[in-house]
């Protein structure tokens, strides 16, 4: 197997995820909209100013328990759940952003970018490696053809053990990223990656690291089949049809920015179930399921797409900066072998 491929994929995605990290941090903060915040109550510093619009915090409780002796599904009842129409709130992006910077400063768009970095160099980099070494195997070498759903197994499986490398520091990223959102005596206040990676094996042990790997697996799953296969798929589209050449930036733009899209719309779900596990001090006793189960009971089914806009905003300027980088590096180590 040649390593250049997850050379190339790494240095690309550093570079994309560095840059668009900001947003990606604020998608985490919306998609936790609804699980904590403070109240002025229980506000450990009156000086700090809080947001009312967040939603207030409730104790997690399992919507269901599943009995794993008779296989019956138990359902609490509804007005545990249902918060009146009173007490929602939508905070746009830009809403969520300008807080930020109000209330922690500029530097906390910022928050967790060393744990960014270094998941986009063990995941990133191996599902983009484990993807170019199945393209060029199941490519028919007569034709060049390479069908959509060999692009989407091969996207499949790069993205499944790439997750499974990369998970530990997605954990301390989303810690990271959601930090600032807590009331100040629940904050962790991880100095950085590596003291975030090494309290959480301390503290919780080293099984936690992978909290969520469930999830992490299924998004980068999608995440990964969707991108790569759509961006790939996309471009053979535009050359074939004669609307684009194969090198030419064009190509490279359109077919990213549609990659993007594809990937955020369809692995947003499963992306808020996974913040909300990861950001949790301890194991949500009722699973993934159980999860995006109660958020759907109590916020209702549009919980799920909660960060879309800034998922998809974060995704197509991530996807295009990760493929035009690529395409650059490709040209840079062309000549390089190892």
């Amino acid at each position: 197997m040649c390593f250049k491929p997850f050379l190339e994929g790494g240095i690309a995605a550093i570079i994309a995820g560095a840059l668009t990290h900001p947003l990606d941090l604020i998608k985490v903060r919306m998609q936790l909209q609804g699980e904590h915040s403070v109240s002025l109550d229980q506000n450990p510093n009156p000086n700090l100013v809080l947001d009312h619009n967040i939603l207030p915090v409730k104790p997690y409780r399992p919507v269901f328990a599943l009995d794993s002796l008779i296989g019956s599904i138990s359902l609490l009842p509804s007005s545990i759940h249902a918060p009146s129409s009173s007490t929602r709130s939508v905070m746009t992006p830009f809403a969520v952003g300008a807080h930020i910077v109000k209330t922690e400063g500029p530097a906390a768009l910022f928050s967790g970018v060393s744990a960014t970095i270094l998941r986009q160099m063990l995941y990133s980099a191996t599902r983009m490696g484990i993807y170019d070494f199945l393209k060029r195997r199941w490519t028919d070498r007569l034709t060049g053809n390479f069908p959509l759903v060999t692009k989407i197994t091969a996207g499949l499986i790069a993205g499944a053990v790439g997750s499974v490398v990369g998970n530990p520091a997605d954990v301390a990223m989303v810690r990271m990223q959601a930090d600032g959102s807590l009331p100040l005596n629940r904050r962790r206040n991880y100095k950085s990656v590596v003291d975030a990676l090494e309290r959480i094996a301390r503290q919780e042990g080293v099984s936690s690291l992978w909290r969520g790997s469930w999830l992490t697996v299924n998004r980068a799953m999608i995440v990964t089949a969707s991108q790569l296969a759509t961006y790939d798929h996309v471009k053979e589209i535009l050359v074939a049809g004669g609307r684009g050449t194969p090198g030419g930036i064009g190509t490279n733009v359109a077919a990213s920015f549609a990659a993007g899209i594809v990937a955020a719309v369809a692995s947003n779900p499963i992306d808020v179930v996974k913040t909300r596990m990861m950001n949790a001090d301890k194991e949500n006793d009722g699973g993934p399921l159980d999860c995006a189960v109660k958020m759907v009971a109590e916020e209702g089914p549009m919980a799920l797409y909660k960060g879309l806009v800034p998922t998809a905003t974060r995704q197509g300027p991530f996807t295009m900066i990760l493929f035009l980088t690529l395409e650059q590096v490709r040209g840079l180590l062309k000549d390089v072998k190892f």
